[in-house]
């Protein structure tokens, strides 16, 4: 799988949630916890927009039905069998990638 970039880190905030595509792709970038990380863009309850939703600790949360995922799992917070695609993310000389199929 390619790292592909996509966005800069100056625009990714600590605290901060971002919607992005790759292609037709979508995902969703967290900076939680001193890290970035990066999921799947669309929640699996009903297809909500994750990096449209809002970032609560290492939560995001979809802004359709409010479902919580946690950013560096993929895992649901009531159910954590339920999980999301996460990728690997690098950051180099200011830019972030992921690791996207």
């Amino acid at each position: 799988m390619p790292f592909t970039k996509v966005g800069a880190a100056a625009d990714l905030p600590p605290g901060s949630l971002q919607e992005v595509f790759v292609g037709e792709q979508c995902y969703a970038l967290c900076h939680a916890g001193g890290e970035i990380h990066a999921l799947s863009g669309v929640c699996l309850h009903r297809g909500g927009p994750l990096g449209q939703g809002a970032l609560q600790g290492t939560h995001v949360v979809c802004p359709w039905h409010a479902w919580e995922w946690d950013c560096q799992t993929g895992a649901n917070d009531y159910n954590p069998e339920l999980k999301l695609a996460t990728y690997p993310v690098k950051v180099e000389v200011g830019d972030i990638f992921i690791d996207v199929p």
